[in-house]
Order: C-alpha cells, then structure tokens, then sequence
C-alpha cells in the first residue's frame, strides 16, 4: 500500500504499481465473474474486465433494451450472456450491478444460486446497509466485498479506452474464505481504477447518497437554475445567462479545478473575479451549510433509502421519471443550452 498526505491525513490507497494487472489476473485466473446487470455500471466494469483479460459473462433480463445492447456489446447469448439467475449460478465472483429497488426485487432467486465460497460483490453499500429495508442479508458462507467507482458507468469506460481509470472506495462486509481482500483489489484493478481507497459499506452509501444528493448533482442543479433565473429576470438573454451560468463553468473553470485545484482555478481569473469569488465563497458556504446537515441526517436515518424503494419500485417510475427529465430537458435554460453546445466549434465543425 501507498501511504499518501491527504490535506494532513495519511491515508492507504493501492495503485496498479502495488497491485498491478498481472497480479490481478493471477487472483483471479480461475475465476468466472458474472455481472448482473447491465444498465448504469454494468457495461463498463464488464468491457473493462473482458478487455483486460478475464473471464466474464453477463447476466441481464432477456428482451429488455440492456440484453440487446449486451448482445450489441459482444456478449453472446448462450455463452457468455444469461439471465441473472443463470450467469449467477455459473459464476464464483457475482458482481451485484442491478439497481438499489431492483436488488430487493431479485435478491431472493439471486441468494438462492450463491455457493459456498463464492463472492459476493457490490458497487454500492444501499442494499447491504440498509438490510431492514431492503431484506439482503447475505448467507455466512461467501465473500461480500464492495468496489465502488467514484464516477458514473459511462465515465469507467471513458477513462479505461482514454488510458486512464476513475479511482474507486472498496470494503470487505464479510471474508469467509480468508482471501476476500485480495480478490476485492483485484476486481477493483481488473474493472480499471485509477488507485483504491479504503472504506466500509455504511460510509461508502452515506458519502455516496450526500453526493448525488449534494454537490455532484441536486445541489449543482439547484445553484445553477437559482443562478440562471436571476440573471433572466434582470434582463440577461438566455445565451448570456446560460454562458455564465452552465458553459463558462463546464468548459473552463472546472477544467482548471481538475488540473490542479480550486487555487489554481482562481489564481488563473481575473483579480475581479478572484476577489469577488473569495468574497462571496464563505456566504454561500454559510447558506447552504444547513441544507447539508438535513440532508446527511435524512441519509443516516434510511429516509433517503426509504424515498429511493418507495419511489422506484412503482410500476410507473420509469413513466414518471422520464416525465420529469422531459421537464427539464423543455425548460428554457436547457433548451438554451441545446443551441449553446450546438455552437461550439467542434460540433459546428461535425
């Protein structure tokens, strides 16, 4: 392991230097990882995996949109394309990719094709955390280990193909076989990660649901309509109001956070923008510093997870979802946006 400074705290990560790919292939050489699941982190960790030399077979419900594009992907129906139940039961490491509501829904026929010995491994903490809520208590005879890429599944695969990873939490729930850790770091280095950092379930799904919740998604999307709105009500025309808001930021001055920092990003502004921008962090930190706490504590509590079940396993979520992405998609600052992007030069130039 690495022990690396972070801001003070020393931490233990490993990269593919510690645990590199030849390693993780011998681990993991008489090994059949079935990946059940192929929606959000499914096809990435899958392609990722196959590319990089292991055995995978793909475990998805026939007829639906993901088994075609399974079948689109390569994975071939019969051999190495099942269904969950059928690509659980000829696996020894299951890859757990179904959604958080669809987990509840095929734990049972999934629990029943686990032998002893087997892994049991998770993307997320959601069904093992929240067992009282989602009835997953895995059998005391197999492996329930967690590698959790901090990006989305399109994001994996983007950065595998580019050469680089996107870094990844992993824990061990439970080691029945005395070899749940190495075979963890081997499937977090077979799926492509940058490093791995160590974490426990509970902590992976509450700095998980804050996150979405928070700064990576509704609280950006919250600021950025917040922001848009006012720039329009006083008189600023959707172009200039979404520049500013939503283009400006995306493509420039976040590039410059990761590349080397947000002092970096401010250091190369203008001293107009660096000394309004100091000025006003610590307000907005104090605003919002609240909504955070309510929302951490919703996450602890399971209320959160009870909003997530109750919501998506509604016959018509999906119906009700795409309602509302609709929504935004037809606002006016999105649909700003469709005509901003449509200018850049790349796309111009297409």
């Amino acid at each position: 392991m690495a022990k690396i400074d972070f801001g003070g705290t020393i931490e233990e990560v490993i990269t593919s230097e510690e645990f590199t790919l030849e390693k993780a292939q011998k681990v993991l050489e008489n090994e059949t990882i079935a990946v059940l699941g192929y929606g959000v982190q499914g096809p990435g960790q899958a392609l990722n995996m196959k590319d990089n030399g292991f055995k995978v077979i793909v475990g998805q419900r026939e007829g639906s949109p993901s088994w075609d594009r399974a079948v689109a992907d390569g994975f071939v129906p019969g051999e190495t394309l099942f269904s969950l139940e059928e690509a659980a039961k000829r696996a020894t490491v299951i890859q757990y990719l179904v959604s958080d509501a669809g987990q509840v829904a095929t734990w049972p026929g999934i629990k029943a094709c686990l032998n002893p010995g087997d892994a049991l491994y998770f993307s997320h903490g959601f069904g093992i955390t929240y067992k009282e809520q989602t009835g997953i208590v895995p059998p005391e005879d197999v492996d329930v280990i967690l590698v959790a890429p901090k990006g989305s599944g399109k994001t994996v695969r983007r950065s595998f193909l580019a050469g680089s990873g996107i870094n990844s939490s992993y824990a061990i729930f439970q080691d029945h076989t005395g070899r749940a850790k190495e075979r963890t770091l081997a499937l977090g280095v077979a799926i492509g990660s940058g490093y791995l950092f160590p974490t426990t379930f509970e902590k992976e799904v509450y700095s998980d649901l804050t996150g979405e919740r928070g700064v990576l998604m509704g609280c950006l999307a919250g600021v950025m309509e917040a922001q848009y709105d006012i720039l329009r009500k006083n008189g600023h025309s959707p172009s200039e109001a979404f520049n500013e808001t939503v283009e400006e930021l995306t493509q420039s001055l976040i590039r410059l956070v990761a590349e080397n920092g947000m002092d970096w990003m401010f250091g190369n502004c203008s001293t107009t923008a660096q000394r309004g921008a100091l000025d006003w962090s610590g307000k907005f930190k104090e605003a919002v510093v609240p909504v955070f706490d309510e929302l951490y504590e919703s996450v602890k509590s399971g209320e959160e997870a009870r909003i997530v079940l109750e919501a998506n396993s509604r016959d018509d979520y999906r119906d009700r979802l795409n309602q509302e992405l609709t929504e935004i998609g037809d606002s006016e600052m999105w649909r700003a946006g469709k005509a901003v992007r449509s200018l850049r030069p790349e796309n111009r130039n297409g």
